[in-house]
């Protein structure tokens, strides 16, 4: 009894100890008005590890502003080795903060989260382990202000959206332009997360909710985790915020004066947005967005409750998720054929109780014309449209491999970076392939995150017995990664390498010819090539007005004479087929 007490006494000393150590909070001492700057985020997350065997906090790459990224990870075991962890049966959940640094909300609940851990006042599950970054933009954290984001309601000051190159962040998780999102795709790979939340704050409306979801779309996930998603994790989650005190409700995409209790779309988060990328990786990826015209507090607490109710769900449902994913994975290798270029159908549509605010129309006090205004006094609940039904409009039928020539070493470096298999080949090689003629494409012409983009993207699919050299990349499609493949290397599919621009060069003529000594080959040409001569005369049976111009003439003839480059418009991304 004497030694139990003992125990007792010096367990109760210890742990009061480590309670009197950990470190205070800005968020708290502020009373929820402030939020720490970068340096001060860091300084706790190194305090925390210092006084507590549960948390380390880990450098994980570069960034932009030339600082490295942080990864924490949280394990009751003391276990930080990344491949035992995986080996062992515990669930790792990805926590991304701050890849908006004007929207702080998730700095601060991830840093209350595990502090309430250390201090014992929250019991993390032991088949769980956290991985945060605490703050993925780094260089918009940096560059701090009391102005950006003038809609919303609190801190006092916070970080901008863009980073050190001005790029957002959230649009950067395919083109991999930062070093951020190819730290975070190094950091993504080894941990192979099972749940993925990346925490946000947005408006589009006024409303009563405090948080809003995002959740990756279960017509883009492979068959079981598609059913998983919509038929268990939602609903658990949807459930489990209710009983937090929180009406959760999906992402409130409305950007337009239209009454909002008319109904909104369902957001489709692309592959180059976070949550669309981990998607491709068999990951259940969710987006919070809580509210900013809500009080900074309110904001963090809503965000502190939904990690909760994530890390619920993983303990209860382990072994499910483990199993899921698995067989999620097992489908995708097996898979012949994958559906792409999503498109909203409208002629189904879900529905939600959305807890609203009348709107109406007054005249601007600016203009003296008609503005959009809530009244917060006339609070409705409302039985509304939810339109998150999509429809693809095309289809891929996955080739056995995929060919690179080693010259493309910016898409290479880019499928190595997300653990893509593929092998160089050993010697000269002649493959017979299939291979796509772009006949045609949109550019958006203004610039967008350091781009242009491609799109409405047409072509011919040809074959063709060519050359590889050796060193040249050959990617087998047995992988779990096919979905990732397809959406890359695909070209018309909306974030392929493609339409960001990495094969814009096939795009331009590199060989041409001057007329008055082409004018002399072009009528020998035609001579010795007939054919050529009949596509001239069909081309002006359809078309009367052809040619327009000799030019126009002499560019058809040798662009399908033996002079003509065979790499301009043809996509260097060969598919073999069996």
């Amino acid at each position: 009894m004497k030694y139990q007490l003992l125990f007792v006494f010096y367990f109760l000393m210890h742990s009061s100890t480590t309670i009197a150590q950990i470190p205070s909070t800005i968020f708290e001492e502020s009373n929820g008005t402030k939020t720490p700057t970068y340096w001060e985020a860091i300084e706790w997350w190194q305090k925390i590890d210092a006084i507590s065997g549960k948390v380390k906090l880990l450098q994980k790459g570069n960034t932009d502003a030339n600082i490295p990224l942080h990864l924490v990870l949280v394990n009751n075991s003391g276990n930080f080795d990344i491949r035992q962890i995986k080996k062992s049966n515990q669930r790792i959940i990805l926590i991304n903060n701050g890849i908006h640094p004007g929207e702080p909300d998730g700095i601060d609940a991830s840093i209350l989260l595990v502090r309430d851990i250390v201090a014992n006042k929250y019991q993390l599950p032991d088949n769980v382990v956290l991985a945060i970054i605490p703050v993925f933009n780094i260089g918009g954290s940096l560059n701090r202000s009391s102005f950006y984001r003038i809609d919303q309601d609190g801190p006092e000051a916070f970080g901008s959206r863009g980073n050190s190159q001005n790029l957002d962040l959230n649009r950067d998780f395919i083109k991999n332009d930062s070093r951020e999102t190819r730290s975070f795709a190094t950091i993504f790979h080894e941990l192979d997360p099972d749940i993925f939340v990346d925490n946000h704050v947005s408006n589009g409306a006024d409303y009563q909710h405090i948080i809003t979801l995002l959740s990756s779309h279960h017509q883009k996930l492979s068959p079981a985790m598609g059913r998983y998603i919509r038929q268990s994790f939602e609903p658990d989650l949807y459930a489990a915020m209710q009983n937090k005190g929180y009406d959760l409700v999906p992402y409130v995409n409305h950007w337009s004066n239209k009454k909002v209790e008319s109904g909104w779309n369902g957001f489709w988060d692309s592959p180059r947005y976070s949550t669309g990328y981990a998607a491709l990786f068999h990951c259940f990826a969710f987006m919070t967005e809580t509210h900013m015209l809500k009080p900074y507090t309110k904001r963090v607490n809503a965000t502190y409750a939904f990690m909760q109710s994530l890390i619920a769900f993983a303990s209860k449902n382990s072994r499910e998720i483990s199993d899921i994913r698995k067989q999620a994975k097992l489908e995708t290798i097996n898979e012949s054929k994958f559906p792409i270029r999503f498109v909203h159908d409208t002629s189904s549509y879900d529905t939600i109780l959305f807890k609203g605010f009348e709107s109406t129309y007054k005249p601007s006090a600016v203009s003296g014309l008609p503005r959009l205004y809530y009244d917060t006094t006339q609070p409705f609940t409302k039985t509304i449209p939810y339109f998150n039904s999509f429809k693809s409009t095309g289809v891929i039928h996955k080739p056995s491999a995929y060919i690179i020539p080693q010259g493309w070493w910016k898409v290479i470096d880019l499928l190595k970076l997300n653990n893509i298999n593929m092998t160089q080949l050993r010697n000269d090689t002649g493959i017979v392939v299939e291979y796509y003629k772009i006949t045609g494409y949109s550019n958006s012409g203004g610039a967008y995150e350091g781009h242009h983009m491609n799109s409405h993207v047409q072509t011919v699919a040809k074959r063709i017995k060519l050359n590889f050299r050796k060193g040249d990349y050959y990617i087998p499609m047995n992988q779990s990664a096919n979905r990732f493949l397809i959406e890359v290397l695909e070209p018309t599919t909306e974030d392929s390498y493609f339409a960001w621009n990495f094969f814009d060069p096939i795009l331009n003529r590199k060989e041409g010819y001057a007329a008055y000594v082409f004018e002399d080959k072009a009528a020998k040409i035609l001579e010795a090539y007939p054919y050529i001569q009949d596509s001239i005369n069909i081309k002006k049976q359809n078309n009367p007005d052809f040619p327009k111009s000799s030019k126009e003439l002499l560019d058809f003839i040798f662009e399908r004479s033996p002079y003509y480059e065979p790499e301009h418009l043809r996509y260097p991304v060969y598919r073999v087929i069996d």
